[in-house]
């Protein structure tokens, strides 16, 4: 079995994607890109300035875009998957490569979500508590969360790496209890625009399911993972479902990767090293396109 699994907007940096503008198949994805969404990715890409990069509304852009080249190449070397994820808006890119979505509906898809997601009120941000176990941060989060200022797990990376999303207040006061917990090794806040995958998202959750219910979506040709559920699917109803939901759900990747530990192969399809690092760290070896020499050893494995 082989697994693809796409990054998200926490992986850009001001170089990205350079060898995929190099090459004769991806070259023409990040071309179109451009062409469908009208921002000049290659040259922020290339040369930011990285605050322009880093921003929302480029961010996941950005990232998309690499995803579907690096896609691409491996679709015209004969690599395809058996089972497929995304982390985050990294999801519409596993969605692509499932078959539901073909490539410029990918693309509006993440153009949307990224202004829905950028026009949010600034009322919140993103915090990671690194030691404890995601279920830990998580009763924490719920203690010191309260209607007026609330406080979810947003992102549930890896059994030692929990993002928490919400209220500032609240994540202060999070950041003291972790603080005091022996099992923390670290309480890092995110440089996020506003608190993703949480309640506080809730003013563009209407206007994103008239978007994605409005999108046509075929039956998925192999298994997809979805971030709220962290179940494998090719339910193009639960999918659809999911995509939905996961603006204000958390991202469960902790346990999707629990169902790539049986993958003979796994790769991770755009240019970034951050999924794979996460899934070495619960035993999984997992290939990032963002070295093209990794490129050639999944060819050769066939």
């Amino acid at each position: 079995m082989i697994a693809f699994v796409f990054p998200g907007q926490g992986t850009v940096r001001v170089g990205m994607g350079g060898w995929l503008r190099r090459d004769t198949v991806a070259s023409p994805v990040l071309a179109r890109a451009e062409e469908v969404l009208g921002i000049p990715l290659a040259e922020l890409c290339t040369r930011g300035p990285l605050d322009r990069l880093v921003s929302t509304e480029v961010a996941q852009l950005a990232v998309t875009s690499c995803n579907l080249a690096a896609l691409a190449v491996l679709r015209e070397r004969g690599v395809s998957p058996d089972l497929v994820a995304g982390h985050s808006v990294g999801e519409l890119s596993a969605l692509c490569a499932a078959g539901v979505l073909d490539v410029d509906a990918t693309l509006e898809l993440v153009a949307v979500r990224s202004r829905l997601m950028a026009g949010v009120p600034d009322h919140g941000g993103m915090t990671a508590v690194l030691g404890p176990r995601p279920d830990v941060v998580a009763t924490w989060a719920a203690k010191v969360s309260t209607p007026d200022e609330p406080l979810v797990v947003g992102l549930a990376n890896a059994p030692d790496h929990t993002v928490v999303s919400g209220s500032f207040r609240a994540i202060e006061r999070l950041s003291d209890v972790a603080g005091a917990d022996p099992a923390t090794r670290k309480v890092v806040p995110l440089s996020v625009g506003n608190a993703f995958h949480s309640p506080l998202m809730e003013p563009a959750a209407a206007a994103w399911a008239e978007a994605v219910a409005a999108v046509p979506m075929a039956a998925p040709r192999v298994p997809v993972v979805p971030n709220t559920t962290a179940e494998p699917t090719t339910d193009a109803g639960v999918l659809r479902t999911a995509l939905i939901e996961q603006l204000t759900a958390p991202v469960r990747w902790t346990e999707t990767m629990g169902h790539l530990t049986g993958a003979d192969r796994c790769v991770e399809v755009g240019d970034s090293k951050v999924l794979s690092g996460l899934l070495r760290g619960v035993g999984v070896r997992c290939a990032s396109l963002a070295d093209p020499a990794a490129l050639r050893q999944v060819v050769r494995a066939g």
